[in-house]
């Protein structure tokens, strides 16, 4: 086996209307450049929920193959997004006495398992433990203690934690396809990762990643995460919602959303109109693009209020410097901004991961790719890469030996013609 001679990356986003698959490589100058991407359908997920492993295992199959062909890299491990309604987190704290005057790494890791040592229901599986702030002594807000002298080291973290049969089901579609699970990391962690600067990180940014099932939000409050949670509504509830309004097919309902869909109906030119195919083989008609933005419309505003209220109840509206940031794909209807920042009252923009990437950046700079990408990110920031076998050399030789069997069965056909 051949292995790769730079580091290899591969994240894998499993949704609700879409599988995707990144594969990437670590450059010269530590820059994860994207070589392969591959998308696929979904059907078998609901709300960030497995309800069908064989056709999700299906989809990442095809995503993989789409990836690998693309990227040339054969790759055996992944980065798993893991996202959806039964995610929740809370708050923990931990203290300890620090040994030698001295905070060192040691100290870290033993007051993150103090804080760690929390009562978390069986039923329930913990994805992350991410420190928000340390306190040595009397002294807080500390995001890096390691030298600080102190006799008492205190440490805030967020626990993030998921259903055990939701993430089981996730593993289980994982290596039904063929593929080993490197790490599970939160879906809208791996968003803020690829799509958020350091700057919003510090200011204070809330990014909502709006999938096809449901959005997720990550609060980052002085560079690090202070809540998580989840708004039960998605791409797919606008979709149904056009299915019913118009009584178009559901495939017809998403085609329309994503060539003429519209969150703001007073954007939208009168007269302007566009054609609705039938159910059941009726005819097809033509009804002004407004009727669809009219459809669209409540549909967002409940999202958005919805979104205000969780941003309300965080009580974290105050540390919002930067405001909101929306990626997935679901991000990608015209009018959603302009109708956030007015329901909201924050700056609003939408996030995309070609800031932080090199390589395919024109395949992955809309925002249905945020997730993705910033699994390519996470694993390199734990520095854990996959194991991944170039494709390219086989199939040079290969298609070297047809080149060369070819010529030599013409001056064998040459030589029987002339004796």
């Amino acid at each position: 086996m051949i292995k790769s001679s730079r580091p290899v990356l591969a994240g894998l986003d499993i949704g609700t209307t879409k599988v995707c698959m990144v594969i990437g490589v670590v450059n010269e100058v530590g820059v994860v450049d994207v070589v392969g991407v591959g998308t696929a359908p979904n059907s078998g997920v609901r709300q960030g929920t497995v309800v069908n492993i064989e056709a999700t295992a299906e989809s990442i199959r095809k995503a993989r193959e789409e990836a690998e062909l693309m990227s040339g890299y054969k790759v055996e491990e992944v980065w798993v997004g893991v996202g959806g309604t039964h995610i929740r987190s809370f708050d923990s704290v931990g203290m300890v006495a620090i040994k030698s005057r001295e905070v060192t790494q040691q100290d870290v890791e033993r007051v993150i398992e103090a804080a760690k040592a929390v009562a978390v229901p069986t039923d329930r599986s913990v994805l992350h433990v991410i420190p928000r702030e340390y306190k040595v002594d009397s002294q807080d807000g500390i995001l890096d203690p390691i030298g600080m002298a102190g006799i008492r080291l205190e440490a805030s973290v967020h626990i993030v934690n998921g259903s055990q049969t939701a993430i089981a089901n996730n593993l289980k579609c994982v290596e039904k396809a063929g593929l080993k699970v490197g790490g599970l990391v939160l879906e809208q962690l791996a968003s803020a990762m690829s799509c958020i600067s350091e700057d919003e990180k510090n200011l204070g940014v809330c990014l909502v990643d709006m999938g096809g099932g449901s959005c997720s939000l990550v609060y980052l409050v002085h560079g690090s995460v202070a809540h998580t949670s989840v708004v039960p509504i998605g791409g797919t509830h606008f979709t149904q919602d056009i299915a019913i309004g118009l009584r178009t097919p559901q495939v017809s309902a998403e085609l329309l959303k994503k060539a003429h869909g519209l969150a703001m109906a007073s954007l939208i030119v009168e007269d302007e109109t566009i054609e609705v195919e039938g159910v059941g083989g009726r005819n097809s008609r033509t009804i002004l693009r407004k009727d669809l933005a009219d459809v669209i419309e409540p549909r967002a505003e409940e999202l958005l209020q919805m979104i205000g209220h969780d941003l309300k109840m965080s009580g974290l509206m105050p540390l919002m410097g930067s405001g909101l940031v929306i990626s997935g794909g679901t991000s990608q209807l015209p009018g959603l901004i302009e109708m956030g920042e007015f329901i909201l009252d924050v700056p609003v923009r939408k996030g995309t991961p070609a800031q932080k990437v090199g390589g395919l950046v024109d395949v992955v700079k809309t925002p249905q790719y945020a997730t993705a990408v910033g699994l390519l990110l996470y694993g390199q920031s734990q520095k854990k890469y996959t194991r991944a076998t170039p494709m390219k050399d086989d199939f040079n030789r290969r298609e070297a030996g047809l080149a060369v069997s070819g010529i030599g069965k013409r001056i064998k056909n040459f030589f029987e013609e002339m004796f």
